[in-house]
């Protein structure tokens, strides 16, 4: 997986933010200011950074301007047009205010990496085999046909690995806020894709709160 630099002063949100990304099996380092950041940018090689801007010392633009095209996902509380112009015309990847919702910077994490080709585009666990690009998934080698929601809830799955999602909100990510059905919908396609993957060990139940995929890293 990605190495990752967390550029942000508050400590709290540093540290959720770390802790996320690393169950999904990043390498992360923090750091909690502008001349810090960019002395660890000198120091090691790094395939994202995460940037606040408002930060002691040197802002996040400034130590954008110093990250020598490293992949940047601006993370902060500067919500104006004006900010997010700055950000993408500096040539920043993505640009995220808070609050933020922790699924969606691992989303746009996983977007980012992928378009800069620092994520692999396959996924492999337990004799499953998942491409990315082609959307195939494999089973002992063999082509297993799932239909687009079975895909997508996989995907998500995958892309949130080792973190404990709601029914509900499984029910938001693949099939939209607008979606009229009921939660018995993901208990059905789940209980498919362990079927046709077999991972009746991978893909855990969480009581009373939905599912989670757990693979070790």
């Amino acid at each position: 997986m990605a190495a990752i630099l967390i550029v942000e002063d508050e400590p709290s949100i540093n540290e959720l933010v770390k802790r996320n990304l690393q169950l999904v099996g990043h390498r992360c380092t923090s750091v909690f200011d502008g001349l810090t950041a960019i002395s660890e940018m000198h120091a090691q090689t790094y395939d994202l950074i995460i940037l606040d801007i408002m930060l002691p010392e040197l802002d996040g633009f400034e130590v954008f301007k110093q990250a020598h095209e490293i992949p940047t996902i601006f993370l902060t509380a500067r919500s104006s047009l004006s900010d997010r112009i700055m950000g993408f015309s500096m040539g920043a990847d993505d640009y995220l205010t808070k609050p933020f919702e922790m699924l969606e910077l691992l989303a746009r994490v996983e977007a980012v990496l992928r378009r800069t080709q620092k994520n692999r585009s396959c996924f492999e666990a337990e004799a499953v085999r998942i491409d990315f690009d082609s959307r195939q998934v494999f089973y002992e080698g063999q082509l297993v046909e799932c239909t687009p929601k079975e895909y997508e809830l996989l995907e998500v799955l995958v892309n949130n690995r080792n973190i404990a999602l709601s029914r509900e909100r499984l029910l938001e990510l693949v099939w939209g806020y607008d979606y009229e059905g009921d939660t018995r919908t993901i208990d059905v396609h789940i209980q498919k894709l362990r079927k046709k993957l077999g991972w009746d060990n991978v893909i855990k139940t969480v009581y009373k709160l939905g599912y989670r995929l757990e693979i070790s890293i």
